[in-house]
């Protein structure tokens, strides 16, 4: 099964009768808490994260309470994720900017988004699909090399390539529901350094396979 639409309706069909209800991993209750989290969660494990959000959460409830802490404050409350002065920073940065310039509201837009200190555009669009129920495609590392080792993507050397091809491929209402497949199966099945083969259910459209 070479064609790439082929392989996509595969993942489809697969995964909608498998994972039909998949949700993110991180906990959160509205679009603020979730772009936190999305924040905090950048080269750290959700585990970790959802150990550290429900503290700082209960300290800082809405942008305007973060706003009016001091950086050592909210530093304090996410010193055990990664890089987490970085992180304190741009929080603060972050909380500050939507209470000036959005009336303390998550903007829905990829370019209002992008405008915060420490918001990328994964970032972004994983608030755009998950808080807002935009077709927005997050790719993060496991999505990327998911992606490229099944062959759904072609001459795509960055996150940002990934992310347009598979916005083309994948139909609008599977789009935010892929990002979540893909990015699982990369984090417990498809692993960076050792694929679990014998476990996955995709080798059948898998590029990378090599059938022992």
């Amino acid at each position: 099964m070479s064609k790439r639409k082929d392989k996509f309706r595969f993942i489809v069909d697969y995964f909608e009768a498998q994972q039909p209800d998949v949700q993110s991993e991180l906990q959160y209750t509205n679009a603020y808490q979730l772009l936190v989290a999305t924040m905090l969660a950048a080269q750290c494990t959700d585990k970790r994260v959802n150990m550290v959000t429900p503290a700082l959460f209960e300290a800082y409830p809405t942008p305007l309470a973060m706003s009016q802490a001091s950086v050592e404050e909210i530093l304090s409350f996410v010193k055990s994720v990664s890089y987490p002065n970085s992180k304190a920073a741009h929080l603060s940065a972050m909380s500050k900017m939507l209470v000036a310039e959005f009336g303390g509201e998550v903007p829905a837009t990829m370019e209002g988004l992008t405008r915060l200190p420490g918001v990328g555009r994964k970032t972004a669009n994983v608030v755009l699909a998950f808080a807002f129920g935009q077709a927005a495609m997050p790719v993060d590392t496991h999505v990327f090399r998911v992606s490229h080792r099944l062959g759904l993507v072609k001459d795509a050397p960055t996150p940002e390539a990934v992310e347009k091809q598979l916005v083309a491929h994948f139909s609008k209402a599977f789009i935010s529901k892929a990002h979540h497949w893909l990015l699982l199966h990369g984090r417990y099945v498809c692993t960076a350094r050792k694929p679990h083969c014998e476990a996955c259910p995709l080798t059948e459209i898998c590029d990378s396979y090599v059938k022992p």
